[in-house]
């Protein structure tokens, strides 16, 4: 007899699991953060990327711990939406809690167009 729900994950999509909790994670502690800061950190431009981001991290993740076939599309956007949301960060400078946003957001990027086959097509 066999059972569907035991299918093996793949040791690469348990890590990009992983680093799209992490993201969604750190990205809402970072617009919190911002709203905090105020000034051209609360612009909201940059406060919609950090919860697009947030949601489609999420979003990803879901799509992976379900096993979906649709996961790669899911994967491909996030990461679009990390690589977007890395680069608002870095314009923070010093900002330590935004350079480690940035940080997490360019781990779940590179981890998403792996798992969304991007890697093999560049």
């Amino acid at each position: 007899m066999h059972h569907d729900s035991e299918h093996k994950m793949s040791s690469g999509m348990k890590q990009c699991i992983e680093e799209c909790t992490e993201c969604h994670s750190i990205c809402l502690e970072t617009a919190h953060h911002c709203l905090d800061k105020g000034g051209k950190h609360a612009e909201s431009t940059h406060i919609g990327l950090l919860l697009d981001c947030a949601e489609i991290c999420q979003t990803s993740a879901n799509f992976m711990l379900r096993g979906s076939a649709h996961h790669g599309r899911t994967c491909a956007v996030c990461a679009e939406i990390c690589r977007a949301c890395e680069k608002s960060c870095r314009s923070f400078g010093d900002d330590e809690m935004m350079q480690r946003c940035a940080e997490t957001c360019r781990r779940c990027a590179e981890s998403c167009e792996r798992m969304a086959g991007a890697g093999a097509s560049r």
